[in-house]
């Protein structure tokens, strides 16, 4: 179902709680509202839907991408950038890297490591601070 996208500052600001099976209706609600705003959004996370939990979804071309329960394991390249986000007006200042190496869960709870480099390592960055609580 396609969720309405939180501007709450406060709301963003609370950690995310790790996600469980239990939690299937969340993805697909994230997935959702993330294939409708495709033209706008580069990724989302759960929170930015309303739910607290550590979910995140990204296109990788034509496929929305789901991480559960993801963490950057490594990371290199330092640099900085601006960068928007759909639930908060106006661009921002922040720090990237441009590798980085993430360890999560698939849809089926199966943990994958992957690497990944420049724009998708910024969005997988962005959307990892959000479910930290972290506004940029």
């Amino acid at each position: 179902m396609i969720k309405k996208i939180i501007h709450d500052p406060h709301l963003l600001s609370q950690p995310s709680s790790p996600a469980t099976s239990a939690d299937i209706q969340a993805i697909q609600d994230l997935k959702d509202t993330f294939i409708a705003n495709a033209d706008q959004a580069a990724g989302l996370a759960a929170n930015m839907i309303g739910i607290q939990k550590r979910i995140i979804v990204l296109g990788l071309g034509k496929l929305p991408v789901m991480m559960i329960n993801p963490q950057i394991i490594t990371q290199d390249t330092p640099y900085s950038t601006t960068e928007g986000c759909l639930s908060l007006d106006g661009v921002r200042p922040t720090q990237r890297f441009t590798h980085i190496k993430v360890k999560f869960q698939d849809e089926q709870f199966k943990w994958q490591t992957q690497t990944f480099n420049d724009l998708f390592a910024e969005v997988i960055q962005h959307e990892i601070d959000h479910c930290n609580g972290i506004l940029i």
